[in-house]
């Protein structure tokens, strides 16, 4: 089963092509032919000449980023976008989501919608829809988030995934929080689940693990990349019986969003190194997997920094607040080791049930993949995608300076004229305030 990857803005059409590169190269290395075959079949169509072509559409409001990105796909020699998978304007949505939302993507809807019709048609059997934007900006997160309402009308029965790239909190933009208050309001209502990295994480991934000293936004899309290829590539499922997952979207949802007001993901992976490091590194799945383990209870993103004081409290002790003692409590993790002696790496303490909240069972929380080819040429690795309080603290942050901001009616303006009235910001508003105070609440 296949999966059209739709390209949003800037963030999305770099991320997403960092993404292909990765996965496709990923899938060339050595004696691969079942998990190769697996891999492009879910994100690649063949051309009568041979040629791998993304199963993508790219969007934005300015052309130079997909040409970039289109350049750069064909210089590598081993795949290409569409020629005719793009659609690109002359102007942009100048970092308003109003006017990406309420202008250009309503403008734009038939044309975006036949492109995204072409490539479903070439799939075989759709697996889902993978959406990738930023939430800061105008045509990422306005047009990204008209688009995904498209998606939703068109697909209703369809696995819809948004991949959000989270602003640096000391800001790219002044109304990026009141985008990205707009954007998440609105996909909470349509996505069937948010998979967010926050720039803030990555960067710090970039300088402390990976030794970068002038770090691009190419250094922090290839991070957010390779996260995401760990968990999109081909794994072996409990249900899967020796055969390589075939609807990835869909078992990820249902492994992670089993409730609707919890759709908030976040990943972790482990080792995150140089590459000039690896062949002087041993790995071992329980020390891994002990660092991974801790990495999730004390809600930290490196393997560097890990407050090791931070202990699972007994069920009966937990506040259920915002603040709490530290403890990151899940809802549902999804556990992915890659690499050598996969099959004997010891998983149980990831279903301890002080991990997870106590209205769900471990056997239901608790899902694990697998696989025997190495990933990003580490010999094991391990990634957790976690719908837990992760993105908590962010999200109140965020919907605080918003707030601060609507109140004192700052750049409110700007918005009015293109359509989105205060109305509509107080029902975003409230409609993350629930979001917080449920995911606060989980105990």
């Amino acid at each position: 089963m296949s999966v059209v990857t739709v390209q949003l803005g800037q963030c999305g059409n770099q991320v997403g092509q960092e993404l292909f590169g990765i996965i496709c190269g990923e899938a060339q290395e050595g004696q691969r032919k079942t998990y190769s075959a697996t891999s492009w079949e879910r994100f690649f169509h063949r051309t009568p000449r041979g040629d791998l072509v993304a199963r993508a559409v790219l969007i934005d409001m300015e052309p130079k980023v997909i040409n970039n990105s289109m350049t750069k796909a064909a210089n590598s020699g081993r795949w290409r976008y569409g020629d005719n998978s793009h659609f690109s304007q002359k102007q942009g949505s100048g970092n308003n989501w109003a006017n990406g939302y309420c202008v250009h993507g309503p403008r734009h809807r038939e044309v975006v919608e036949e492109l995204v019709r072409r490539e479903v048609e070439r799939c075989d059997r759709l697996a889902g829809l993978l959406a990738m934007m930023s939430v800061a900006g105008g045509t990422g997160s306005g047009v990204g988030t008209y688009v995904t309402r498209c998606l939703r009308d068109t697909y209703p029965k369809t696995f819809v995934l948004n991949h959000l790239t989270w602003p640096y909190g000391t800001g790219e933009v002044i109304v990026q929080n009141y985008n990205s208050v707009l954007t998440l309001a609105h996909l909470y209502q349509l996505s069937d689940a948010i998979l967010v990295h926050e720039n803030d994480t990555v960067h710090r991934i970039c300088s402390q693990l990976l030794n970068i000293k002038h770090i691009s936004f190419s250094d922090v899309n290839g991070v957010i990349a390779h996260q995401l290829g760990s968990v999109l590539q081909p794994a072996l499922t409990a249900d899967s019986h020796g055969v390589y997952s075939r609807n990835p979207l869909g078992e990820l949802v249902s492994a992670l969003a089993c409730h609707p007001e919890y759709k908030l993901l976040s990943v972790s992976t482990i080792p995150q190194m140089p590459s000039s490091s690896i062949a002087y590194t041993t790995f071992s799945w329980p020390g891994l997997l002990r660092h991974l383990r801790q990495m999730l209870i004390s809600n930290s993103k490196m393997e560097e920094g890990i407050d090791w004081q931070v202990r699972p409290p007994a069920v009966s002790e937990r506040t259920g607040s915002l603040t709490g003692a530290g403890f990151n409590v899940s809802l549902a993790n999804l556990l992915i080791l890659r690499g050598k002696d996969v099959y004997s790496a010891e998983t149980g303490a990831f279903q301890d049930p002080a991990l997870y909240t106590s209205w769900l069972s471990t056997q239901e929380a608790f899902n694990l993949w697998k696989s025997p080819v190495p990933f990003n040429k580490y010999e094991k690795s391990a990634t957790l995608v976690s719908n837990s309080q992760s993105l908590l603290r962010p999200l109140d942050n965020m919907v605080g300076k918003a707030w601060n901001m609507f109140a004192s009616r700052a750049y409110i303006h700007q918005y009015i004229k293109f359509g989105i009235s205060e109305e509509e910001f107080l029902d975003s508003f409230t409609s993350l305030e629930q979001v917080i105070s449920s995911y606060s609440q989980l105990c």
